[in-house]
């Protein structure tokens, strides 16, 4: 029986694309670059930084002009890191409902917590949530299950009893390290060519509210 709910934060919770893609366009203007359109980059937003400085740049970590590039891209997501992020449609309503039937719900996030707490701060959700558990929480990040066993032990319920929900295959990886069952989310940014159907997950959905029918 599902008796808490566990959600990635980028792509699934909240959409972060127009401010993390904001960020990105601030950054190459101050290179001489053009800018990006953002349905380009948003499909790289779960990958953060370096997803963005991908899209953006066209380079990866191992390029040598990456690294003080996150750094910059960094700075400048801090400075307006929830100007434009909204909770996808329906995960209000979402929470309002596991709020009204008692069940736990919480936060597990590759980010970083200098950008998660603010964020969650600033929707409202903070002191809502069982737990918040973001990217340096934990030695490892997803597909890790480290953040996922954390969350459950904080919330103080099974991982089988866990129901974890992202947006990118490793939080199915994660998930399924974690002994969580675990949905994807279809309707955020799901990677760059990636197929969610092939992921593993128990289901895809399309919309926040369609969690609730896995809850029985």
């Amino acid at each position: 029986m599902i008796e808490a709910v566990l959600f990635d934060l980028d792509g699934t919770l909240a959409d972060t694309a127009p401010d993390l893609g904001g960020a990105l366009n601030r950054l190459l203007i101050e290179q001489g670059r053009s800018t990006v359109d953002m349905a380009h980059a948003r499909k790289l937003t779960s990958s953060g930084a370096r997803g963005m400085i991908q899209a953006g740049f066209g380079i990866t970590p191992e390029h040598p002009e990456y690294s003080q590039l996150q750094i910059r891209f960094l700075d400048l997501y801090e400075e307006a890191v929830c100007v434009d992020t909204r909770l996808f449609a329906g995960m209000a309503e979402l929470l309002d409902e596991l709020e009204s039937r008692r069940m736990k719900w919480g936060i597990v996030t590759n980010k970083a917590t200098r950008f998660t707490l603010p964020l969650v701060e600033t929707l409202g959700v903070r002191t809502r949530a069982a737990c918040v558990v973001s990217g340096d929480t934990t030695s490892r990040l997803k597909p890790a299950p480290d953040s996922l066993l954390h969350a459950s032990r904080e919330i103080g319920i099974p991982p089988p009893n866990c129901l974890y929900v992202g947006d990118d295959l490793r939080d199915i990886q994660a998930a399924r390290a974690a002994g969580m069952p675990v949905l994807a989310a279809a309707y955020g940014y799901l990677g760059d060519g990636d197929q969610p159907e092939r992921w593993g997950a128990d289901a895809l959905i399309a919309t926040p509210l369609e969690i609730l029918n896995y809850l029985a």
